[in-house]
């Protein structure tokens, strides 16, 4: 089991950065393999980026891609999402999420049913 806490959400201008920031309990963190994901008001929670227990393979949703880069550092049990070039449409509560059983190669699902842990979320807003 693992818990998860975001933090480094706020409130930036379009254009702008953030570097969220997720920390995970216990001294699994390394063994899952985890995922960013979003959910703005009215909308369904959507997939972000993912990326392998290792760190070695990453993915990312055409909407952020060149723009967001998702990495980890297991021996700080801490997964970060660098996000630039921010704009209204990013704005949203982000959450980090992991899932257990993948090779270390290995990317978790697109579909946010699929990730075993959660965090409680930080609140991203991109103001124009």
């Amino acid at each position: 089991q693992v818990q998860l806490v975001e933090s480094g959400g706020g409130l930036v201008q379009a254009g702008g950065s953030l570097r969220l920031s997720c920390v995970g309990s216990g001294r699994t963190f390394s063994t899952y393999a985890m995922g960013w994901f979003r959910q703005a008001p009215g909308k369904e929670r959507e997939c972000v980026a993912r990326i392998s227990s290792s760190g070695g393979w990453t993915a990312y949703e055409d909407s952020v891609k060149g723009r967001f880069t998702i990495s980890r550092t297991n021996a700080k049990n801490t997964l970060y999402l660098q996000m630039n070039s921010l704009e209204p449409e990013d704005t949203a509560v982000y959450y980090c999420a992991a899932k257990s059983g993948l090779a270390t190669y290995g990317l978790g699902s697109r579909n946010f049913h699929e990730y075993d842990y959660w965090g409680q979320g930080t609140q991203v807003t991109v103001s124009s």
